[in-house]
């Protein structure tokens, strides 16, 4: 269900669409009770949060900017067969909601899923299809553009994510056409925007007064001194003008910022120089170092340009994993990234109340591009949390923090398959002219016509993002931006190899240390003990974490290897398998007429007959051994009811001091 309302007067002193997205899973439409004390939906979900930005980010663009009544989206999903994901199904319905409003949108648009398996791309894949799938990717568009794409992958070539786009638009168009039928009945009066009558004259004078002071500014290459410099035009226009323009503050503001775009992009376009000096491909300086935290598992401090961030890996146990309450039921997940950006590092003051929708998206768009390159579980059986903390920002923080995340994994010795490196690049387009530019700032993402986020290896793109505020992206241009993004990559990953060129061979001393063993699932029983007794005496002796998985997967994990490897030889020994014809060391549990019964392992009892306790006669048992006497056993023999036979006399030749020691 999506419904939209926008309120009938417009926001006071607003300049611009005040839109909100919101996106709300209930836990009936899966036939769940949701988990936790309360059991009721509260506060958004991260994948609310990230589907409400997948709406919003192709939405936003088509409706007018001058459209400024306060307007809220809210998508409820009602049903959800847990195989399809209802998030590309919420931005056609957003869509459909939009269209049958009074709202003036510029659609149909919709989105799909594109998936490729067995080298064959897939519209709207399920959840089962996309375990198969090489790419995920989500692309929005309307009849004749697409608007934004969204997604990852593993190590997928240039050339082949175009035909995945082109593929997707192809599959937008009946979405589009279907939306086209819903309303093709429906006599729909949209809210007319009254006609912006510019004022000519304070237009020309605004031109005229700060062409020069802002070119100026413009044109100075420190980021701050450029701001400053800026500003400093801004006010001596506003003094200037104000006093002939009474209350025309707001349109002077307004008159400013559209000749500032206009000069930034005719330096791009025409002078072919970037703000900052840069040319269309040049990339800004970059630095690093891994290590700098004495006490973390792993950190990096990644820095280029004027955007820098710090990055630290911690590494923990499957307890450390993030259960996740969802539609599909109770889920876990082994690696995060948190992605922080505090109001310090672009010179603000904000009051920060936790992680806003842009953190959340940009962690997890830096997520996704990390996730193709990590070891498997079994291969490497920790939890991993990397957060990415911005310290300063002029541009593409979120790219860089695919940067510094690897470096900090592979300071932190997780062995990842290839190192990740991530671009932004930008659009700027003129009638048929288009400049691509590499390594944007945040003023070319701003004033620019298309913020085209790409993290790959050398092999591959793992992860991009793209949103377009024009019409008209041609396969040409999508084609020749992936081109530079891969080329800008491959340049990023070799300043990144001179800062560290290979995982470390071992994990931090601070990580805990983790031991995996397999035992066979019938044993399982054994290791947890009656109402988990025998686990929790393990755990109390040595003080390790021990989870135990229904394959019979034991992962045994603490700060001390000591601990570990004490832990791993009870465990040993209570799974371990009697052969006939090994001695073993046992203890003397009981005696019986015509035996002893012998503990050879925990858990694990054999019978002594009394011919076996000597090689003559024995009258009595007791005669031989008594309750709590070490002795050597050999078995041989294990009887079709699993009964043990053991001999003591087939066992005297060997020195019991020696299987003591062992």
């Amino acid at each position: 269900m999506a419904t939209v309302v926008a309120e009938k007067e417009k926001a006071e002193g607003e300049d611009f669409l005040p839109l909100t997205v919101n996106y709300q899973e209930k836990a009936y439409a899966a036939g769940r009770i949701p988990g936790g004390y309360f059991k009721r939906e509260g506060r958004p979900t991260e994948k609310e949060v990230l589907t409400s930005r997948l709406i919003d980010r192709p939405m936003r663009p088509l409706i007018p900017k001058d459209f400024t009544y306060a307007t809220q989206i809210i998508v409820t999903v009602l049903s959800a067969d847990q195989d399809n994901d209802p998030d590309v199904l919420s931005v056609t319905a957003a869509s459909a909601a939009l269209l049958v409003s009074d709202v003036p949108f510029d659609g149909p648009a919709a989105a799909v899923r594109v998936g490729r398996i067995n080298g064959e791309f897939v519209c709207n894949p399920t959840r089962t299809e996309l375990e198969k799938s090489n790419m995920d990717i989500v692309v929005a568009g309307t009849k004749e553009a697409i608007v934004m794409v969204e997604g990852s992958a593993s190590e997928v070539p240039e050339e082949e994510m175009v035909e995945a786009l082109l593929f997707a638009h192809v599959c937008i168009q009946e979405f589009v056409k279907f939306q086209e039928e819903l309303v093709s009945a429906i006599n729909i009066q949209k809210r007319e925007i009254p006609a912006l009558v510019e004022d000519s004259a304070l237009s020309e004078n605004v031109v005229s007064f700060a062409y020069e002071r802002l070119k100026k500014a413009i044109g100075i290459l420190s980021k701050v001194e450029r701001r400053e410099g800026i500003q400093a035009a801004f006010q001596e226009t506003l003094l200037s003008l104000a006093p002939k323009f009474p209350g025309s503050e707001a349109k002077i503001v307004k008159a400013f910022g559209k000749l500032k775009k206009e000069l930034v992009r005719e330096l791009i376009v025409h002078e072919k120089r970037r703000i900052d000096g840069r040319g269309y491909t040049d990339i800004r300086p970059i630095s690093g170092e891994v290590g700098f935290l004495p006490r973390t598992h792993g950190s990096a401090l990644f820095t280029r340009g004027e955007t820098q961030v710090a990055v630290v890996s911690t590494l923990g146990t499957t307890y450390d994993e993030q259960r996740i309450d969802s539609l599909e039921g109770e889920l876990t997940k082994r690696f995060m990234l948190h992605y922080n950006f505090p109001p310090f590092c672009v010179g603000e003051v904000g009051t920060r109340l936790g992680p806003g929708r842009r953190e959340i998206g940009h962690g997890a768009l830096a997520e996704r591009a990390i996730l193709s390159v990590l070891p498997s579980k079994e291969k490497f059986p920790y939890t991993i949390r990397v957060v990415s903390d911005v310290l300063e920002s002029n541009g593409s923080s979120s790219m860089a923090t695919v940067c510094g995340a690897t470096l900090s994994l592979m300071d932190a010795g997780v062995f990842i398959s290839a190192p990740v490196a991530g671009i932004a690049m930008g659009l700027i387009k003129e009638e048929d002219k288009f400049v691509i530019l590499t390594d944007i700032l945040g003023d070319e993402d701003q004033l620019g016509d298309m913020d085209f986020k790409v993290a790959g290896t050398k092999a591959g793109i793992t992860a991009l993002q793209m949103d377009i505020k024009v019409k008209g992206v041609t396969k040409e241009i999508f084609s020749d931006a992936l081109k530079q993004a891969h080329d800008a990559r491959l340049f990023v990953l070799d300043r990144m190899n001179e800062i560290i060129q290979e995982p470390r061979a071992q994990i931090s001393d601070f990580a805990p240390k983790i031991i995996t063993m397999q035992v066979k699932p019938e044993k399982i029983k054994d290791v947890i003990g009656p109402s988990g007794r025998t686990i929790k005496k393990i755990i109390e002796e040595t003080g390790v974490q021990i989870d135990i998985d229904e394959t019979g997967r034991v992962k045994i994990a603490s700060p001390s290897k000591k601990a570990c490897d004490r832990a791993l030889e009870i465990v040993a020994e209570i799974v371990q398998e009697i052969e006939v014809g090994k001695i073993y060391l046992g203890r003397v549990k009981r005696i019986l007429d015509f035996g002893a019964i012998v503990e050879i392992a925990p858990r694990t009892d054999g019978l002594v007959h009394i011919s076996e306790l000597a090689p003559t006669r024995v009258r009595t048992v007791s005669d031989i051994v008594k309750e709590g006497d070490e002795i050597l056993v050999k078995c041989i023999s294990i009887e079709n009811d699993g009964k043990i036979r053991l001999s003591r006399k087939e066992a005297l030749g060997e020195n019991i001091e020696d299987y003591r020691k062992n």
